[in-house]
């Protein structure tokens, strides 16, 4: 088997930036959020102790970044792009790391941008196999790094 060769077309994405979207963390999405994943800190649930920590508001938990007030980034479009410009058609997520860098609490305003921060080819269980590692970032309102994500993707077949 060989690996899967990433045309000129695909290296072009290679530093492609989406448009800012704007994300709006608010003190019951916050609640809401911590009860869907089953976590009963008070500093994501309980609005008075929250109050009297050195937050002084309720916390987002680990990787919430709240709700988009703006169009939502148009994750499939991009995927499509790939694949018309050569891009295996099949996708498995390859996994995410996040970098927590500043908390995150109700009221901040965050702006999300994503990055394609790499294409590669390589051979692997799936066979030909090209992997595309995306960086998404969180800037709040004081304009601070608050999360960095690298999202990894593997798409395979079609080759």
């Amino acid at each position: 088997m060989a690996e899967f060769i990433v045309n000129e077309k695909l290296k072009k994405w290679i530093g492609y930036t989406s448009d800012p979207y704007i994300y709006k963390v608010e003190e019951g999405a916050i609640q809401r959020y911590a009860r869907a994943v089953g976590d009963s800190n008070p500093l994501y649930c309980d609005v008075e102790y929250a109050a009297r920590s050195k937050f002084g508001r309720l916390m987002a938990p680990p990787g919430f970044v709240g709700w988009s007030v703006s169009k939502d980034f148009d994750f499939e479009k991009l995927v499509y792009n790939l694949v018309a410009d050569g891009a295996p058609l099949e996708n498995v997520d390859g996994g995410v790391e996040y970098e927590f860098l500043a908390p995150i609490g109700a009221g901040d305003i965050l702006t999300m941008v994503v990055k394609v921060v790499d294409i590669v080819g390589r051979e692997t269980k799936l066979g030909p196999t090209m992997i595309t590692t995306y960086e998404v970032t969180f800037t709040n309102q004081r304009g601070v790094v608050a999360l960095k994500e690298r999202h990894t993707f593997l798409s395979f077949g079609n080759v």
